[in-house]
């Protein structure tokens, strides 16, 4: 099993390794690149994210600045629109439904940490006593329905998952998964009303 077979699988898992840093420095380059292309350049930005995402739909609009971590890790339905200064960590796998409305500044985060230091903080030494300090990662894909709008500044964590046909209200923390059809919004998230 790779290092990225056990990130994808939820295992704790190696970033250090070869390939993920490959794929996380093509990546870092790739959103230099589309972070600094004219916002009317829209067969350059395209060209882009076909490069930087794992999928995408028909018009996809990204504004940027964007960030992530691997790029190829997302998927994101047609017709969908992501705010400027949106951050998602995707060391598992983002899946974004079609029709979707991620407002400014939102994060997304399939990536975590031991809550206990002594089980976080990882010592690795080397043949030439060298030693290198990392924190143990595990992850938790993250899926949003088709027709999600999630307001800005909000922040999903590993593992949840936005039904169909969602409102996020903005500012919220969302820590368990959220059924379709709701007005949602809070830190926590909760369900506020059916939006059937």
């Amino acid at each position: 099993m790779t290092e990225k077979d056990k990130m994808l699988a939820g295992f704790p898992y190696d970033c250090s390794d070869k390939e993920l840093l490959d794929r996380w420095h093509k990546a870092k380059s790739l959103l230099l690149e589309y972070n600094t292309t004219s916002s009317i350049d829209k067969d350059k930005l395209d060209s882009i994210l076909y490069q930087l995402l794992g999928k995408r739909g028909k018009n996809l609009w990204i504004t940027a600045p964007f960030f992530c971590d691997y790029g190829d890790n997302i998927e994101i339905g047609e017709n969908s629109e992501i705010n400027y200064n949106c951050v998602f960590l995707d060391c598992n796998r983002i899946t974004i439904g079609k029709n979707a409305l991620i407002g400014p500044a939102v994060q997304i985060y399939t990536a975590f940490h031991p809550s206990k230091a002594s089980d976080r903080i990882q010592e690795e030494k080397f043949e030439n006593d060298t030693k290198m300090i990392y924190c143990k990662t595990q992850s938790s894909p993250i899926v949003i329905g088709d027709n999600v709008w999630i307001g800005g500044g909000s922040i999903l964590l590993p593992g949840v998952e936005i039904g169909q046909n969602v409102t996020i209200g903005a500012g919220s923390v969302v820590v368990k998964s959220i059924p379709s059809d709701t007005l949602a919004f809070g830190n926590p998230c909760i369900p506020i009303k059916s939006l059937k």
